[in-house]
This record gives structure tokens, C-alpha cells and sequence, in this order.
């Protein structure tokens, strides 16, 4: 069900900005870096909408990425591969064991 939701959030969000873009279709002075130029509003918006799901995908993408390598990571230590303890461990086992000790 959370895919569905997902998607009909997204169909109805590229419609709201398409509808926008439509109703916006006279052209417009724009300032580059190098010069400026004319053009429709209507391309300044879809190429800024694009632009702006390209830098998230690629940003989710990067996310995801670190996320499978600590999931691959935490799924060897479980599995016995890797023996050593890790650093966290052993600096929590040493907290709980100087509390016990204050007990």
C-alpha cells in the first residue's frame, strides 16, 4: 500500500506542476552566468523541476549506497566473519562493566 500512496503522490505532484508550467507560457529574460537570454517560462520551470529530481536521485542514490555497505557490513560481524570486536562494542562492554563494578 505504501508504494501506491507513493506513486498517486507523485502523479498528482507532476500534474499540480504541469498545470503551473502550462498556465506560465510567455517567455522571460534569463540571466546565465555567461549572458542572458529569452525564453518561455514554461521551459525555466520543467528544467527546474528536472533539475531538482536529478540532485535528489542522486543524493537518495549516494544515501543508499552507504546504507547497503553498512547493512553488508553488519550482516558479516552476525554472521561470525568478522571476529574482531568492533570499537563500539568494546567501548559500550566497557561502560556497562565499569557500572556494574560501581554497584
Amino acid at each position: 500500500m505504501k508504494g501506491q500512496t507513493y506513486i498517486i503522490v507523485t502523479v498528482v505532484f507532476a500534474l499540480i506542476i504541469a498545470i503551473f508550467a502550462v498556465i506560465n507560457v510567455e517567455p522571460v529574460e534569463v540571466n546565465y552566468l555567461f549572458g542572458t537570454g529569452r525564453a518561455p517560462l514554461i521551459l525555466i520551470i520543467l528544467i527546474s523541476v528536472l533539475m531538482g529530481v536529478v540532485v535528489t536521485a542522486t543524493v537518495g542514490l549516494f544515501r543508499l549506497r552507504r546504507a547497503n555497505k553498512e547493512i553488508k557490513r553488519l550482516r558479516s560481524e552476525l554472521s561470525g566473519e568478522n571476529l574482531e570486536p568492533s570499537t563500539e562494542n568494546t567501548a559500550t562492554n566497557t561502560i556497562e562493566s565499569g557500572e556494574k563494578d560501581r554497584q
